[in-house]
């Protein structure tokens, strides 16, 4: 399996790639998000894995502002994750996640952000990032599902409110909306009381 950057003539078979794997229709709000991203000039990686001549997966890398007390600092997010509904569970997202910490690495972010799934982001990479004095830059993301991961130009003094591009919010493609949010805050309560119905999946692999 390859990874590299994508080719201008694939974002059709991109685009197919993203709404298959979020069930959405081809112009879904992820496809639109990702399409107003670039359109805006947010857009710095836009990553596929590439299997045999198919395309596997793809995961984008988006310009973010952590709002600190000493200055405005640009790091990056990472969104959409997605892997072919028939090629799940094989490594593949892993590859792109491991690939988009590398290339944010080399671009010289001190930090990358997500919200997603804890449990699966945790396990490549990414910790809670309240836990570590980042805000959310809305209540509507469960606050597990907050992520980060700290690369190696991050400093001490980064911290504040995570400040999203102007195309997420366009999209309404920030946090979720009732009736999942109110289904994922149940989840989160059980899975903080440790009880039955315990889930650590708080979020899409957005």
């Amino acid at each position: 399996m390859e990874i590299r950057e994508v080719l201008p003539a694939e974002a059709p078979a991109v685009e197919a790639v993203v709404s298959a794997a979020f069930g959405e229709p081809p112009d879904g709000r992820v496809v639109q998000m990702m399409r107003a991203l670039q359109a805006g000039g947010a857009t710095r990686a836009s990553l596929v894995a590439v299997a045999g001549e198919e395309l596997a997966g793809h995961v984008g890398l988006s310009r973010a502002w952590v709002d600190a007390r000493r200055e405005l600092v640009e790091v990056m997010v990472l969104s959409p994750l997605s892997v072919r509904p028939d090629l799940q569970r094989r490594g593949v997202g892993t590859a792109l996640v491991t690939a988009a910490l590398e290339t944010a690495e080399d671009r010289g972010a001190p930090a990358v952000f997500l919200e997603g799934s804890p449990d699966y982001y945790g396990r490549r990479g990414f910790s809670f990032a309240s836990a570590l004095g980042f805000d959310r830059p809305s209540a509507r993301i469960p606050d597990p599902g907050f992520q980060v991961a700290l690369l190696s130009s991050y400093q001490p003094w980064m911290v504040g409110r995570l400040i999203y591009p102007e195309a997420f919010w366009t999209t309404d493609t920030v946090g979720l909306r009732d009736p999942e949010l109110e289904r994922v805050e149940a989840q989160v309560a059980a899975w903080r009381a440790g009880g039955p119905g315990r889930d650590r999946r708080t979020g899409p692999r957005r």
